[in-house]
């Protein structure tokens, strides 16, 4: 499950950033096409966060919707599953955006 390694990077990250001190909320950016299964990170995160400053805090994630361009029939459409073909049936696509993984912010009490 690398979304263990992920939370623990993500806890590491904001622990080095500002200290252990006590954090209210956490909010996350996890793109619908990130491969990335948001109730592992929320399942780690209460583990994880144990006997840290953000022991108890609260976790936010957003989960945009992934955007495609087919370089097929030239369209831009959304993308919410990681199936990565168009209505057109081309696999010829570039992601534009879905694979975001991001601290957004934290906020400390």
């Amino acid at each position: 499950m690398h979304e263990l390694a992920i939370t623990e990077s993500m806890v590491d990250a904001i622990v080095e950033k500002i200290g252990d001190g006590p954090v209210a909320s956490v909010r996350l950016e996890i793109g619908r096409l990130s491969g990335v299964v948001t109730d592992s990170i929320r399942f780690c995160f209460e583990i994880v966060a144990g006997g840290t400053g953000l022991e108890g805090a609260r976790l936010d994630i957003d989960e945009p919707s992934g955007r495609a361009y087919c370089r097929t029939c030239r369209q831009e459409f959304r993308l919410d599953d990681p199936l990565l073909l168009c209505t057109c049936g081309s696999a010829d696509l570039d992601i534009l955006a879905g694979r975001e993984l991001r601290i957004v912010s934290v906020e400390v009490r």
